[in-house]
């Protein structure tokens, strides 16, 4: 019995454009993984030398910190790839907003000469955990470029009529509704954080006479104080 052979194409196709974004993509939150955990093993390998002043050892945790922040980003944008705050409305659990803001100012004001304040009490509320992670650190990022190198920040956590509330005011110039810079784009983010957990965020002119954000969402009790939890950087 004969068989025909069959033609051999002259071309291979190439993948269509997005399979090869999609592979891409992989392929650097890859890499982006393995310099995560590189980091993360230097500054361990720092916090635990005799001879570091303990200033420097604050900054080391930090860092470490700060890279396991990243690593969930990038672990939550790899189940998630368009990114929506909706994504982690699954799940969702009465979070401290008092301990997860003071954990964002202690590592921005290691790397900032503005002087910045956090007046915080116990207030809770059902949200994605890095969602609010993600709006907070906006916010307060936002404030700090508005209020300059020499300037004030001010981050509040209380509770109003049912709603955890968090302020950031600066002493910056104020927000101007009609431009369109970068930091105007990021509040249009948090304002869809806010939405979708049933709260609403408020601008305007804030104590220190420059811009105030609010964010109200809606307050369950409080869990027990405790350290705000990370994952783990697994490669």
């Amino acid at each position: 019995m004969r068989f025909a052979a069959r033609p051999v194409p002259d071309i291979i196709a190439e993948p269509a454009p997005d399979l090869r974004a999609m592979i891409y993509r992989n392929q650097v939150v890859h890499d982006i993984r393995h310099e995560l955990g590189t980091i993360m093993l230097l500054a361990s390998a720092l916090m635990t030398s005799t001879n570091l002043e303990p200033e420097n050892h604050v900054r080391a945790e930090q860092l470490v910190g700060e890279a396991r922040w990243l690593n969930e980003l990038m672990h939550a944008y790899d189940a998630a790839p368009t990114g929506e705050y909706g994504s982690e409305l699954e799940g969702s659990g009465p979070i401290r907003l008092d301990e997860l803001a003071a954990d964002i100012v202690r590592s921005l004001e290691l790397s900032c000469t503005a002087h910045i304040s956090v007046d915080a009490q116990a207030v809770s509320a059902r949200v994605g955990r890095l969602s609010l992670w993600r709006a907070v650190r906006n916010v307060v990022c936002n404030a700090l470029e508005a209020a300059g190198p020499k300037g004030t920040l001010t981050v509040r956590v209380s509770s109003d009529n049912g709603f955890a509330v968090i302020d950031v005011d600066d002493d910056g110039p104020g927000f101007d509704s009609s431009t369109s810079k970068p930091a105007s784009l990021g509040l249009t983010i948090v304002e869809e954080f806010v939405a979708s957990y049933g709260g609403r965020m408020e601008i305007g002119r804030g104590s220190l006479d420059g811009c105030r954000v609010r964010l109200l969402l809606p307050e369950v009790p409080s869990t027990p104080s405790g350290p705000v939890p990370r994952a783990r950087c697994a490669l």
